[in-house]
């Protein structure tokens, strides 16, 4: 029988997909694949610069070789469902963030088991080999991600313009709700997972470190590439809300280890909060440059 976590994050991530959907329109997205300067600077954050100063952080950070490679398989994963709802409610540009979220879930098939596959062997740990399939991994963003959205955005063109902007109030209210609950609903059902948070601050730190670290990466990435407000603190949002749903995954179901579930479980617990107050800050008083993607 499937753990009941298996249906909840996924209906849960469909309907805010859906909700986000509403707000949205196809031409959002024609703008990002015309302009596409800033999904690929994205995409080279969350690819490279992110790994890079998770890299450098552990190396540094005396934890056990074993919780490094929990933060590495961190890193490698891409921007959740949770990057796009954050995105949202700071009015930054959504379609990019969508976009930045299912370019990487796919890319991930290759850059997740290199990452981890690296991670062991650099931490002298017994060489573990990892597979991702390719058609669940499609299935799953297809289904979670990219039929609600467009599904959202269907539905939206059907409503009239006063019915479509009673929605959007409600809305930034609704769907953090349900993030909320399916988390603590996946938490509360996984009674293996029981964390003792002040038992791991030695964990918490350099975790922290990494969330706030990578978040003015992506912005000052953005920024000195030459793209606009909106879009640099879009891919900021995108490196710090990390899929930690997948990296617990990963950890408890692939590579069957609780050290490196409990990484995912305590970056989890806070870069949401963390996360959306920075990308905040950053919105409004690091507003410079006149970048035009």
């Amino acid at each position: 029988m499937e753990n009941i976590s298996d249906f909840i994050m996924p209906a849960a991530i469909a309907m805010i997909m859906f909700g986000i959907g509403l707000e949205l329109k196809f031409d959002d997205f024609k703008r990002v694949f015309l302009q596409p300067k800033a999904v690929i600077i994205g995409l080279m954050c969350q690819l490279l610069v992110l790994p890079a100063i998770a890299l450098l952080l552990v190396y540094s950070w005396p934890i056990e070789p074993i919780y490094k490679i929990g933060i590495m398989l961190i890193a490698a994963c891409p921007g959740g469902t949770a990057s796009n709802l954050v995105t949202k409610i700071l009015k930054g540009r959504v379609a990019l963030s969508i976009s930045l979220t299912a370019f990487n879930s796919f890319l991930i098939l290759f850059t997740i088991p290199l990452i981890v596959e690296l991670s062991y062997s650099l931490f002298d740990q017994d060489s573990q080999s990892l597979e991702l399939g390719f058609w669940e991994t499609m299935k799953q963003v297809l289904l979670t991600v990219v039929v609600p959205v467009i599904a959202g955005i269907g539905i939206g063109k059907l409503l009239k313009e006063e019915q479509s902007e009673k929605l959007h109030q409600p809305l930034n209210f609704i769907l953090p709700a349900i993030l909320v609950i399916a988390v603590i609903a996946v938490l509360i059902s996984d009674n293996s997972q029981k964390v003792d948070y002040m038992g791991y601050l030695n964990l918490l730190i350099p975790l922290f470190i990494l969330n706030i670290a990578t978040i003015m990466a992506g912005f000052f990435v953005g920024k000195f590439t030459g793209l606009n407000h909106k879009s640099a603190y879009t891919i900021a949002v995108e490196m710090g809300l990390q899929n930690s749903v997948l990296a617990l995954f990963i950890g408890d179901q692939l590579l069957k280890n609780r050290e490196i579930s409990l990484i995912a479980i305590l970056y989890g617990s806070f870069s949401l909060i963390s996360t959306f107050s920075l990308a905040l800050i950053l919105k409004k008083y690091a507003r410079y440059g006149q970048g035009e993607n």
